[in-house]
């Protein structure tokens, strides 16, 4: 009777668990939660036992197994540690520090704090224990380096997050080893000789690492692919795709999922039919999916616009296998040549796209525009529709350039539609200049290949008036869209974009100030603050400067649920509803959509974490493609070494300049040792670079000569040094 009292006393603590309830329904027991062992550790004010604890909170022989894998994923996640003495302690108690390990070619690196505080230095010696991109606990010491910086010491390791690497195979004196193409880790990953398959020095392997590094002991691995020789045609994109994780293959239950080769009748119910209307796809001349399809018809002085978009919702449905993946992809990617498609090319390039002359499915934007640019009315719905012809962005400009020519009398019965179209797009876009939204004047490049799949050349995309046609008629569909969703209190993704940083719009003002310039708007500068400058400087020598002094004052866009407008576009709410083939996001503000439609709501989970996923997914395309691309770039330029260029800098750092070729926009990097024999000293706010003894200054935009000296491959990097008339022309100055 005793003992029973006396266990029933030890209860009592347990059952002081504010979440008691909540782990028996997620496990089937009531196991202690981890926040009521976080307590209960706070409470004894030290580090105490395994053992301890475990009395402490009355845990049985039966509980025991499950409760310490309740601590080992405590440890894992930082909650918790075991000192040396294997006593656990409250990680926080420590007043330790958890993060992301941020690697650095050169060998050090930086924790990133999960906190958001300042980011601390990793000495050599720290990055030795770990790799990038791993989850440690650190321990913040008194050392400061020269540059200011706080160190900090790794204490444990939660989370190794590489699991396999693609990387070069090296052989030196019959041991065997893996360079990472990510540079950012510097380790080599030992490769025993019977774990290298078939796989020869000089190739592109992927490998599994099987040992992760240890303060005294290097990460081991083995080869699980091999992908072929450094150099082989479209090898950038193969090893692009394992360095960024990039899903690049279906799986087996994606793969066999049928479709039919054409629209059934049975998907035509509750639809409307809209084959009637002359519907066109508008886009480049290599496009192979088409997402949208525009129409436009004029009643009295107003102007009926039909933008109509692929439903991928009818064939993706929420949570099947093809929606994960999807999910798990983000976003289709365009490599030079090659894209990694969101959904299957069935799908993407078939029953999806909007080809000519053949039924598809589609979700409309209906809307009606005055003279004035005012939205009178707007309405989606299910459809069906045809495109009567796929037309390009040069087709379309030159109908509008020379109504009366060969491609005009080619595509005369539609015609008169693209020219209504037209006048719309002057429409909008007096209003798009009404309202201030900004409108940087980038340049995109294209690359033309020869047989053996190498850049042959490099030519600027000119964006004519039909690009800015299509991008007007999809915006007016986004904003539509956004209101919709609001209006009926649907959660969504929005797309986000929000203005300068408080520090970042200091900088601007002091630098635009040295040109004469002043950015209004106070505290809170509008988008058409920034558009009154852009205005301004249009016709000046230096706009490319500013304009991209400008650009980089902005963050970049992103997915969240919660509405903060789009600063760039001058929109209070915007989201994206025009390429569900290849975005995510698009694909749930249809369903959202259609949710409305039939007085339901959507809810695809927590949407905080979806648009954080879908935002990392096209960074992660982003990077992606731009390594590609100086991949290329630098194939291009080896058997250019000696020659010397025009070129504009692009870029001030501290250690150099960097130069972007004119024509063919290749950047290379100028270092700060190549510039005239002098002390150059970086002005961050200014973005130059000015010779103490010289007076010399090198500038963002600065015109310059200079010479290529080197070309590596391996770290995608293109030397210059100034060519002699640059020096001559800056020491005149």
């Amino acid at each position: 009777m005793s003992i029973k009292r006396k266990r029933n006393k030890k209860n009592q603590l347990r059952e002081l668990d504010p979440f008691l309830k909540r782990e028996q329904t997620r496990y089937g027991q009531a196991l202690p939660s981890r926040e009521f062992i976080l307590e209960v550790l706070d409470k004894q004010g030290v580090p105490i036992s395994e053992s301890k604890l475990l009395k402490l909170l009355d845990i049985t022989s039966e509980e025991s197994e499950f409760f310490r894998r309740r601590l080992a994923a405590m440890i894992r996640e930082g909650q918790i540690i075991c000192n040396r003495k294997g006593d656990i302690c409250v990680t926080e108690k420590l007043e330790l520090v958890k993060g992301v390990v941020q690697g650095h070619s050169d060998g050090f690196g930086f924790l990133i704090p999960d906190d958001g505080s300042t980011d601390l230095f990793l000495t050599p010696k720290e990055m030795h224990k770990v790799l990038h991109g791993d989850r440690v606990i650190a321990r913040v010491t008194n050392i400061v380096d020269r540059r200011g910086r706080r160190e900090c010491r790794i204490i444990r390791v939660l989370e190794s997050v590489n699991t396999q690497l693609v990387g070069r195979l090296f052989e030196e004196h019959g041991i065997f080893f893996v360079v990472a193409e990510d540079k950012r880790i510097n380790q080599d990953i030992l490769i025993p000789k019977e774990n290298i398959m078939d796989a020869h020095a000089g190739q592109i392997v992927v490998a599994r690492i099987i040992q992760q590094p240890r303060e005294h002991a290097q990460p081991i691995g083995h080869i699980i692919e091999i992908l072929g020789d450094y150099a082989a045609p479209g090898m950038e994109i193969e090893i692009a795709l394992r360095k960024f994780d990039l899903p690049h293959e279906f799986p087996p239950e994606v793969i066999s999922v049928k479709f039919p080769q054409k629209v059934l009748k049975k998907d035509l119910t509750k639809r409307e039919d809209i084959r009637h209307l002359p519907l066109v796809t508008i886009d480049s001349e290599t496009a192979r999916d088409f997402d949208d399809a525009v129409h436009c018809c004029q009643e009295g002085k107003d102007y009926r616009l039909f933008v109509a978009i692929a439903d991928v919702s009818h064939y993706v449905r929420d949570q099947d296998a093809l929606d994960k993946e999807a999910f798990n992809r983000g976003n289709s990617v365009y490599f030079p040549r090659r894209v990694i498609p969101m959904l299957p090319e069935v799908l993407s390039n078939g029953l999806c796209s909007l080809n000519p002359q053949v039924d598809r499915l589609c979700m409309v934007c209906e809307m009606l525009w005055t003279a004035r640019g005012e939205l009178v009315e707007y309405r989606f719905y299910p459809a069906v529709m045809l495109s009567h012809a796929r037309l390009t962005y040069n087709i379309v400009a030159e109908l509008l350039d020379q109504p009366k020519g060969a491609v005009a009398k080619e595509h005369r019965q539609l015609l008169p539609h693209i020219q209504l179209l037209y006048r719309l797009f002057k429409v909008l876009h007096k209003s798009r200049v009404k309202r201030g939204a900004i409108d940087f004047e980038t340049i995109e490049t294209e690359m033309v290949f020869n047989d053996q799949g190498k850049i042959e050349q490099i030519y600027p995309v000119k964006r004519n008036d039909a690009h800015r046609l299509i991008e007007e008629c999809m915006l007016a569909a986004n904003v539509c869209a956004a209101d919709f969703l609001q209006k009926h209190e649907q959660p969504v993704l929005y797309r986000i974009h929000e203005g300068p940083t408080d520090e970042k719009l200091v900088a601007l003002r002091d630098f635009l100030k040295e040109f004469g310039l002043q950015l209004r708007g106070g505290e809170k500068p509008q988008a058409r603050d920034y558009a009154r400058i852009l205005d301004r400087i249009k016709e000046r020598a230096d706009a490319q400067l500013l304009q991209t002094v400008m650009l980089r004052s902005l963050s970049q866009a992103m997915y969240n649920p919660d509405n903060i407008g789009h600063f760039g576009l001058a929109y209070e709410m915007y989201t994206h509803f025009t390429s569900p083939i290849r975005r995510y996001p698009d694909l749930l503000v249809h369903r959202a959509i259609k949710a409305v439609l039939a007085d339901k709501q959507y809810e695809p989970g927590d949407w905080h974490e979806i648009g954080k996923h879908c935002s990392q997914t096209e960074r992660r395309a982003d990077e992606a493609t731009r390594e590609v691309q100086s991949w290329l770039k630098c194939f291009y330029m080896q058997d250019k070494i000696g020659d010397c260029f025009g070129g504009v800098v692009t870029g001030v750092t501290a250690f150099g300049l960097f130069v972007t070729l004119d024509e063919i926009y290749v950047e290379g990097l100028v270092y700060i040792s190549e510039l005239p024999s002098d002390y150059f000293h970086y002005d961050a706010v200014k973005h130059v670079l000015r010779g103490e003894r010289s007076g010399i200054s090198f500038r963002l935009g600065d015109r310059l000569q200079v010479k290529l000296v080197r070309v590596d491959l391996a770290t995608r990097k293109i030397d210059f040094i100034l060519a002699d008339n640059s020096v001559r022309k800056k020491s005149s100055r």
